[in-house]
C-alpha cells in the first residue's frame, strides 16, 4: 500500500539507494511511476506493506515501510531488491555499489569509489567538514537527520588525517 513519504513515522525502515550517475526528468518520473507500482503490490507473506519511497538530489532513492503497520521479511527485502535491479538494468544506472561513497564539493555531489575518498582523505581534499552521505541510516528520522552529515559525524571519519 502506497502512502505519501511525508506520511510515514519516524521510525518506518528506509534503505537508500544511490545511483552513479544524476536522473534526468524523465528518468525520474519512470522511477517514481515504478516505485508507486511496486509499493502497491509490496507485501510479507500476503499481508500488505505500507511503504513510500523518495528521490533525493536526483540522484538517491529512498524506499521506505512503516514496520509499525507490518514488519517486512526476508521476501519482502527480497523483492524490493528484485526491484531496484530491474531500475538498474532499465535505467543502465548502478544503484548497488555499497562500495562507492558520495560526499559534496559545493553544491556538486561526487561519487567516488572508496579507494578515491580513502586517498582524498589522505590528501585532505576532504576534511571533517566536508558533507557526506551516509546511506548505511536505517529509520526515516535517521535519514532526516544524519544521512546528510559532515565527515566528522558519520562512520566516514575513521578515513580523516
Amino acid at each position: 500500500m502506497f502512502v505519501e513519504y511525508k506520511e510515514l513515522p519516524g521510525n518506518s525502515r528506509v534503505w537508500v539507494y544511490q545511483s552513479d550517475k544524476e536522473f534526468t526528468n524523465a528518468e525520474i518520473a519512470l522511477i517514481e511511476k515504478k516505485a508507486k507500482e511496486f509499493i502497491e503490490n509490496w507485501t510479507r507473506h500476503g499481508d500488505d506493506l505500507k511503504g513510500s519511497f523518495t528521490v533525493k538530489y536526483n540522484q538517491f532513492i529512498v524506499l521506505a515501510v512503516d514496520e509499525s503497520f507490518n514488519n517486512v521479511s526476508g521476501c519482502s527485502i527480497d523483492a524490493s531488491v528484485r526491484f531496484v535491479k530491474e531500475l538498474e538494468n532499465e535505467l543502465n544506472v548502478d544503484l548497488m555499489n555499497k562500495m562507492n561513497i558520495s560526499f559534496k564539493d559545493g553544491d556538486i555531489i561526487n561519487i567516488v569509489k572508496l579507494s578515491d575518498f580513502q586517498q582524498f582523505a589522505k590528501e585532505q581534499k576532504i576534511k571533517p567538514s566536508t558533507v557526506v552521505f551516509n546511506n548505511m541510516v536505517n529509520t526515516k528520522e535517521d535519514f532526516e537527520t544524519k544521512w546528510e552529515v559532515t565527515a566528522n559525524e558519520s562512520w566516514h571519519k575513521r578515513f580523516l588525517v
